[in-house]
């Protein structure tokens, strides 16, 4: 009986993702572009457009932060395109990077050794993951809820109970193995760029070709015809936050080792929406079941390449917010249009 039940789970999330497949082949004998195409090409024409108007732009010195800068968005939002596809939203996962990454800091400090420094930080990182999951799938709370006041709660605590009311946190001088790896190279790439690419190739490895990556895009499509087929649908709800928040502290990391430190602020910033923003554009709808690898990457050009240009022209802080509210919402409007929600698609289903 479990047998049958497994392969009758496995036959409807492979009839899920054939579907998707089916529409992407529709799409191409139609010479229709794809949200992902257009989002890539208007990266490019942006590129080409800075390149040409402002002065600066294409220096060694900016492509390489340029780079790097794509590269900490884009490993963010590959961990942030799980839980969209599964149709939630992790608005915690810069909890989960901020707060990993300063309990780390706060190990070494201690003397721990940076192994199980590490070690500290990720179970942080991921048992806030946890409970985002369990909240959304077993207490059924609206996932921009739960995740909202997780990231709230990880605040307080990191803030009140790590750092004793202090923002900053600073890798010690004598953690060498930070700075080590800050500044490696490989292949003559940044380690962030490695890792993005690394990130990304393993992702869509799992999405494409792992039962997990099946479930996934099940949950997302119809959670309650997953549920009938015998997909555990909250255990996969668990594993997308957990995975979120698994990628989210590799960020973290990434972002210490380069910068040599952190600010528990970062958790109430705009970087969350910048996230969301490289996620929805790039072509990972909100109504779940949608989306790839290659929707976060188009997704990161484009965000980068604005926001790096934005920056060079000095640009109000004020302007530059309005800016990317304006992409934003044009994004969600957009993903509404293509991807209609009905009174089935719009419900949870956990």
């Amino acid at each position: 009986m479990s047998t049958q039940l497994n392969r009758a789970s496995q036959n409807a999330a492979l009839a899920t993702y054939d579907r998707g497949l089916v529409e992407k082949s529709d799409h191409r004998r139609r010479w229709k572009p794809s949200q992902e195409q257009i989002a890539l090409a208007v990266a490019m024409l942006m590129f080409i457009g800075f390149s040409g108007q402002l002065p600066g732009f294409l220096t060694l010195g900016n492509m390489v932060a340029l780079t790097q800068g794509v590269a900490q968005l884009g490993i963010l939002a590959l961990g942030a395109m799980v839980v969209v596809i599964g149709r939630g939203l992790d608005l915690a996962q810069i909890a989960s990077m901020a707060s990993g990454a300063i309990v780390t800091i706060v190990a070494v400090r201690s003397g721990y050794v940076v192994p199980l420094a590490l070690a500290a930080g990720l179970l942080v990182a991921v048992l806030i993951g946890l409970v985002n999951g369990y909240l959304v799938a077993f207490v059924e709370i609206p996932s921009i809820f739960a995740t909202l006041s997780t990231n709230i709660l990880a605040y307080g605590m990191l803030r009140y109970f790590v750092q004793g009311g202090e923002a900053m946190a600073y890798v010690p001088a004598e953690a060498t193995f930070f700075a080590w790896a800050g500044n490696l190279k490989l292949w003559g790439l940044p380690i962030s760029v490695v890792m993005f690419v690394a990130v990304a190739v393993l992702m869509h490895f799992v999405l494409s070709r792992t039962v997990f990556g099946l479930y996934v895009y099940s949950h997302g499509s119809n959670p309650e015809t997953a549920r009938m087929t015998g997909i555990p649908v909250r255990l996969v709800t668990i594993a997308e936050y957990i995975a979120s928040s698994f990628i989210g502290y590799l960020a973290g990391i990434l972002y210490i080792s380069s910068l040599g430190t952190i600010s528990a602020d970062v958790m109430n910033s705009q970087l969350i929406f910048n996230v969301i923003l490289i996620v929805i554009l790039g072509g990972v709808s909100l109504t779940g079941g949608r989306g790839s690898v290659f929707s976060v990457v188009a997704g990161t050009l484009l965000i980068g390449t604005l926001l790096n240009g934005l920056t060079i022209m000095n640009v109000n802080i004020d302007v530059a917010n309005v800016a990317r509210g304006l992409v934003l919402l044009a994004a969600i409007v957009l993903d509404n249009r293509l991807h209609p929600r009905n009174e089935e698609t719009a419900r949870q289903g956990e």
